[in-house]
């Protein structure tokens, strides 16, 4: 769909993007063609769109034979693409807050991946959900603003690196595909995006240890500039977390982005131990 095409049809709709909400259209065949050969939709496979928009991917991925699941927070564009794509076997269509929904009544115990342009404003919150959740995405392809896809590939000590890092490092492995000038979109963003790739672990760390690792990492940055040992120790009693901190070689003076997101869950899985066998 050209701008000409795409400006027609907010007209119609009565549509104007909202910057507040981050939605910036897609408009770039070349790199719509590289969405789709690097993600690979396969037919019969579940797969889920966050944000279709004005459906220029949605149709795209349709013709792989996937089954489609499209969530559009706005009624103006869920309307649309009903009409656009009725009679379409392979698609769903949740007129919602991808923020809100929960995943694993949505697909069930079924494995799907998720192919999408995010819109800016609700990525970090649909991440921290659907990846945590009882059956998260196997994969995620994924365009976002760049700022955001430095959060996900963030190292240790880094000022990008924080508790939603951690939280996806203990699930994902990340990696970055292509950075993206704002000129593919309509209306331009003034910031740069990306499109990056997140493969779920085959082996993933045990429920309890997430659970606290989670609670850890919260309290850790939610005063970053404060030294770790001493937040942390609001959550557990402090010889014990003292303890712990020494048995990992942790420095007492660590501050919440010195910590990795193994050491993080090393910290809640020997804490849990303790607590299991206080006597050693």
């Amino acid at each position: 769909m050209k701008k000409a095409e795409l400006s027609a049809l907010f007209k119609r709709l009565d549509f104007h993007p909202s910057r507040r909400l981050g939605q910036n259209f897609l408009l770039d065949g070349n790199l719509l063609d590289a969405m789709l050969k690097h993600s690979a939709p396969r037919a019969g496979e579940e797969v889920l769109e966050v944000g279709p928009g004005a459906g220029v991917l949605t149709e795209r991925l349709l013709a792989s034979g996937c089954h489609l699941t499209a969530i559009e927070l706005d009624h103006r564009l869920a309307d649309w693409l009903a009409e656009r794509f009725a009679g379409q076997a392979n698609f769903r269509l949740l007129q919602a807050d991808a923020c809100k929904v929960d995943y694993a009544e949505l697909f069930g115990a079924r494995p799907f991946r998720c192919i999408a342009n995010l819109p800016y404003s609700c990525s970090s919150v649909f991440l921290a959900r659907a990846c945590s959740g009882s059956n998260p995405p196997q994969e995620l392809y994924i365009l976002l603003q760049k700022e955001m896809g430095s959060r996900l590939l963030a190292g240790v000590g880094s000022k990008e690196y924080g508790a939603l890092s951690a939280r996806l490092a203990w699930r994902y492995e990340s990696k970055l595909l292509r950075d993206v000038p704002p000129q593919v979109f309509f209306p331009e963003p003034e910031v740069q995006s990306c499109f990056v790739k997140m493969s779920l672990k085959r082996r993933l760390p045990q429920a309890t240890s997430l659970e606290l690792a989670e609670k850890l990492v919260a309290r850790a940055f939610s005063q970053r500039r404060k030294i770790s040992l001493r937040l942390l120790q609001s959550l557990l009693p402090q010889a014990d977390m003292s303890r712990a901190f020494a048995e990992l070689e942790l420095h007492e003076e660590s501050r919440a982005e010195h910590i990795s997101p193994a050491q993080y869950l090393a910290l809640a899985e020997l804490l849990l131990a303790k607590q299991k066998n206080p006597m050693k």
